[in-house]
């Protein structure tokens, strides 16, 4: 199930922390995935927000 798909503004660690807090609030629970481009400051505001999370990262 795909949460949302988004083209930010600014896609800096913290842009990404809100995205993923937000995406969290509206699920209510953490995912078992999450899926997203390669750009580094995914995985690392994953870390922080959703640590036992897995990551995959896909070239669009």
């Amino acid at each position: 199930m795909v949460l949302d798909v988004l083209v930010q503004s600014r896609r800096d660690k913290r842009a990404a922390k809100r995205l993923l807090r937000k995406l969290l609030k509206r699920q209510c629970r953490a995912p078992r995935v999450m899926v997203t481009d390669k750009l580094p400051s995914y995985g690392a505001a994953k870390r922080e927000v959703m640590p036992g999370v897995e990551h995959r990262q896909h070239k669009a």
